[in-house]
């Protein structure tokens, strides 16, 4: 653990290099640049009111903001390992002239993201007020799903990044999966009608729609519920320790395929 320190610090800087690349190259070709992370969620959030809204409003109060905050933390997770996922087959030029710990791709490509991420959520801000929506002192609980969505985007980002070197179609197979993930999610439908039916397993037990959960509890001002709390944290750290073990395991087997 001390060497991984050491090795980390000495490289801290390149990973802000990487990170601060990956965010200008999503902008690279864009005439809105920055202004694109706050439309895009904006524009979604509009398109999804319409469809939904006369079904949903009723059931949901400020359905807008309900869609939004599923919509920016699903965005987040499925950009940032998807990123993630390329990650090291995209560098392979670097990877084959210089040593640079390998796990430093997966993470500035979810660091990147992550920002971006942040950033989007002034549009939240906005439409909340905008709702007339007030923040109570339960909005502090936004912080640990925000920590562990970055964890879990991270562990699983990592994993899919070793995975995709050597089995490259599941770039498109995790493509499916995110798609999946969404629609278990209850980004624009309330889960509470789902959770009792049989299928409301896939949504309880999918860490994604856990955090999203414990993030809306915050933001519409109730408290926290345990299980959201504590299953998708646990979820993360098993993950990132698989996925942990499994990168130091085939990282020198990387130059052979990429």
């Amino acid at each position: 653990m001390k060497s991984f320190i050491e090795n980390f610090k000495k490289y801290r800087f390149l990973l802000l290099e990487l990170t601060k690349k990956d965010v200008k190259l999503k902008y690279r070709n864009s005439i809105l640049g920055f202004v694109w992370t706050l439309l895009e969620p904006l524009l979604t959030m509009i398109v999804l009111t319409i469809v939904f809204g006369t079904i949903m409003e009723k059931k949901t109060p400020h359905f807008s903001v309900y869609i939004l905050t599923g919509r920016l933390l699903y965005t987040f997770f499925s950009g940032g390992t998807k990123l993630a996922l390329k990650s090291i087959r995209r560098n392979a030029g670097m990877i084959r002239k210089v040593y640079v710990p390998k796990y430093m791709y997966p993470l500035a490509a979810v660091m990147s993201s992550f920002i971006t991420f942040l950033l989007s959520l002034v549009v939240l801000v906005l439409v909340a007020g905008a709702q007339g929506m007030k923040p109570t002192r339960h909005l502090l609980g936004v912080f640990l799903p925000l920590i562990t969505l970055f964890i879990m985007t991270v562990a699983i980002g990592l994993l899919l990044s070793v995975l995709d070197v050597f089995f490259r179609d599941l770039e498109y197979l995790w493509n499916v999966a995110t798609m999946l993930i969404m629609y278990m999610s209850a980004i624009f439908y309330p889960a509470e009608n789902l959770l009792d039916s049989k299928y409301g397993v896939l949504i309880r037990y999918n860490p994604l729609y856990s955090v999203i959960a414990n993030f809306r509890h915050a933001i519409y001002g109730q408290p926290s519920e345990l299980f959201y709390t504590v299953y998708p944290i646990v979820f993360s750290l098993a993950v990132l320790t698989v996925g942990v073990y499994i990168f130091y395991k085939k990282q020198d087997r990387f130059v052979l395929y990429i």
